[in-house]
Parts: C-alpha cells; structure tokens; sequence
C-alpha cells in the first residue's frame, strides 16, 4: 500500500462509515499460513529464530501536528485447541479511536522498563487479564499512526481460563477472533478512500461471530497484516 490512514482521522468526517468504502481487492492470490505453523509451538519457533521479512505497513499520513507518543499494544494469542486474537471495541466517547476495534494497550510511562511492560500494563488496566498468564514471544516494527502514536506490538500468548475485568469507561466489549482467519489473506480486503485530494488507503478483516460483524479495519489491521508478512515469511 502507498498510503494508509488511521480510524480516527476518516471517522472525524461528517457520517463516514469504513463499512460503506468499496472494496478495492481482496487478497485471496497470496499463500495461507497453514494451521499448524499457528500454534504456540510454532509461534515460538518462530519468534525465536525468525525468517527475513519485511513489514508491509509501517506508518499512516499523519493528520495532527504534535510530538509523537510512544505506546505500546499486547497481540494476545489464546491458546485454544485453535488458537484466537483477543481484541476490544473501544466505547464510543473516547477522545481518540472511539468505537473502533483495537488491541489493548496504551501510552508508555517513564517508569515501565520496556515495550513488553508497558503492553502488559496496559492490559492488564484495560480489560484485567493477569500479566502472569502471558507469555511475550517477541515484537513486531513499530507502527505509527496518524494520530501521532508510534505503537510497538508485542505477541504474547495467553494462558486460556483467564477472567477478564474490562474498565468500562475505556471498553465496550472484549471477543475473540480465531487467528487462522486473521492469517488468511483471503479475508484482507483493500479500500481506497479520497478525501480532499488526498488518497488514503487501508486494510479491513470483517470477522462475523455468532451476534455481531466486528469490523477490524485502520491500524489494528496494519498490524495484524504486519504479523500475516512474518508468519508466511
């Protein structure tokens, strides 16, 4: 993608709806990551010999003008007979990326000692899931927003069982979305949004469940396309 652009920047326009956005293409010609190459054995594996990859997304046009935030967001990976992604919706009166589906985590303090502190911090604050039931595998590049976040994520894979005590001024819901559809690009579809003069362009997951379509699109998707590039590596 020449350019992307994060949720809140779009979802700032008058009635924008990411779901309304044409498909542009969806990504069905490129390789599977295969179920077994999905399990915390193999996760492991590759987290700590890893291929030579490249990211494909690393950076959104920015459209505020302040110094950046470092951040930092948990990628948890339930490990269930088939392993999930634990995601949030963020409530709708949020300052920045309200409504949108996002991985927890958040702003780093002075006083975390590094990325993988602070992505456990924050997740533990945001939805209650004991750091002692995640074990960090490893991170992936730094993701930079529009909104002026440069948000590293760090892959954990979480003991299932938990309990989980989501702060419900922060977070509407918390689900699971099985990883071996995030890692099919048959289910990445591309948009392609003018606004302006300016041509944006992101990533959407659409993921049904038994309820509700959670619509993965913006940064989140970034990212998880991020983890696609280094498992199919």
């Amino acid at each position: 993608m020449a350019s992307s652009v994060s949720s809140v920047s779009l979802s700032s326009l008058p009635n924008f709806d990411p779901r309304q956005v044409p498909v542009q293409g969806v990504d069905s010609h490129l390789p599977v990551v295969p179920r077994a190459s999905l399990q915390p054995v193999a996760l492991r594996r590759r987290f700590a010999s890893p291929p030579l990859w490249e990211p494909e997304l690393l950076a959104e046009t920015k459209f505020v003008d302040r110094a950046p935030t470092h951040a930092s967001v948990l990628l948890p990976i339930v490990m269930r007979e088939q392993p999930t992604v634990l995601l949030t919706e963020r409530t709708l009166h949020l300052s920045t990326h309200s409504g949108q589906i996002a991985f927890p985590g958040g702003k780093a303090e002075a006083d975390d000692a590094d990325a993988s502190a602070t992505a456990l911090r924050e997740t533990q604050e945001e939805i209650g899931l004991d750091p002692a039931l995640v074990q960090v595998l490893g991170l992936l590049p730094q993701y930079a927003t529009g909104s002026a976040f440069i948000i590293t994520p760090v892959v954990g894979l979480v003991e299932p069982g938990f309990t989980l005590t989501p702060n419900a001024y922060e977070v509407a819901d918390v689900f699971e979305v099985p990883l071996e559809f995030l890692m099919n690009p048959g289910h990445h579809r591309r948009h392609v949004f003018e606004w302006e003069g300016v041509r944006r362009e992101w990533f959407s997951m659409p993921y049904q469940d038994r309820m509700t379509q959670r619509f993965i699109w913006g940064a989140t998707a970034g990212m998880l396309r991020n983890f696609y590039r280094m498992l199919s590596a």
